[in-house]
């Protein structure tokens, strides 16, 4: 589709906005700012004075997530795909922008943030979407080569793996793992052969041990969530305490706001572990609810992807396919971190989770779906229009 008949479709009838995708989103982000509040009353009191400062910036957060999107929806997405080089570029100069010293800030043993207008940008949220960008362009660009050579395959995956490991400096090393488990799945679904992706799903396996061998702390998480209760003054405090919240719940759970573990028995109740104090609260109904939750987000994602390849957009089928398997894996590994069935890597529960970045970036990249099912529509529509006029004027002759 190209910009000007983008343009005429928006004049004609406006933005074909997905209202299901929409009141997924908004159901999600709904229970997670009620989560966060209440979630987050204990810390804000101690860290700020006022028991709902985290609730109000995840809420002033989730309002400017949305305008981003609003504005992303009318950004024709031919522009992602035209400019896709140029966006990598702008990955790599922000993954190494924030590692120098003065731009970079530096908190709990990282320097993963970019100070912006009071704002601490996470430069990994935004440099993920970058490269899924450009990894789904360059799929369709030289589709024959990803198709019918190991060599096709190596290039986006060693463009990966050399942007991973900037990464690895911060160091953030979850976002390394979500990135390259979304570059394979999207590098999958692209059509790349099955035998030569499990050949370098084996290599980067290698690799990541090696990155997580390297540094003591790493070894230290990935055994000691293999059982926590052995370590639970130790390494294993967080899972053990995020297990016990779990345990709590039961069935209905101990109500809204009846939480024991978000005392400042659980860290990063309000982040990373959220997803335990919402088991605590609600119980499994609660998070089995959240769970169809997600579920129906990624089946609905992956729905647009459909309609879009059906329509002949393959960069734009791509780009959201891409968002599904995203969220999708980070919700996975949140989720299993939560359960203690992984180790802990510090990932946030996508929409949900107390995390600035996390959740801007997330409601913008919504609004590049939205585009894309808006042009998918638009597309079938005109050809389902075309193909009437042509028959009516068959009958007419």
């Amino acid at each position: 589709m190209s910009r000007a008949s983008a343009g005429r479709e928006a004049r004609k009838g406006g933005l074909l906005l997905d209202p299901v995708l929409v009141g997924i989103v908004l159901s999600i982000l709904l229970l997670g700012l009620v989560m966060v509040t209440s979630a987050s009353i204990t810390i804000g009191s101690m860290d700020h004075d006022d028991p709902f400062w985290y609730a109000k910036a995840q809420f002033v957060t989730a309002v400017a997530g949305v305008a981003c999107a609003l504005v992303l929806t009318v950004i024709p997405t031919e522009l992602y795909e035209k400019y896709a080089t140029l966006l990598l570029i702008a990955a790599v100069l922000l993954a190494i922008a924030v590692l120098i010293p003065g731009i970079g800030h530096e908190a709990k043993g990282g320097r993963r943030w970019i100070p912006i207008l009071g704002f601490n940008l996470q430069a990994s949220e935004v440099v993920r979407v970058l490269v899924l960008c450009w990894v789904a362009a360059y799929a369709v660009r030289r589709e024959s080569e990803l198709r019918g050579s190991l060599g096709g395959l190596a290039i986006p995956l060693g463009v990966t793996a050399a942007v991973c490991a900037l990464l690895y400096f911060e160091p953030d090393f979850g976002a390394i793992v979500v990135l390259f488990a979304t570059v394979f799945g999207l590098l999958f679904l692209a059509g790349a052969r099955l035998r030569w992706m499990l050949l370098c799903v084996g290599s980067a396996g290698a690799g990541l041990a090696a990155l997580m061998v390297a540094a003591p702390y790493r070894v230290v998480r990935l055994t000691c969530f293999m059982n926590p209760w052995a370590q639970a003054d130790d390494c294993g405090y967080q899972p053990v305490q995020s297990l016990i919240a779990i345990g709590r719940g039961e069935w209905a759970g101990v109500g809204l706001g009846e939480s024991v573990q978000k005392l400042m028995y659980l860290p990063e109740a309000h982040n990373d572990f959220l997803f335990a104090v919402l088991a605590e609260e609600l119980g499994l109904i609660g998070v089995v609810a959240t769970l169809a939750l997600f579920l129906a987000l990624v089946w609905r994602v992956f729905r647009t992807a459909r309609l879009a390849a059906d329509a002949g957009l393959k960069f734009q089928s791509l780009l959201a396919a891409g968002f599904g398997l995203w969220v999708g894996i980070q919700a996975l590994i949140n989720i299993g971190v939560t359960m203690s069935v992984l180790p802990t890597k510090g990932l946030t529960l996508p929409l949900m989770s107390y995390g600035r970045s996390s959740l801007l970036v997330t409601l913008a990249w919504l609004g590049v779906v939205l585009r894309v099912s808006h042009e998918a529509m638009s597309r079938t529509r005109g050809a389902a229009s075309s193909a009437a006029r042509r028959e009516a004027a068959g009958v007419a002759a």
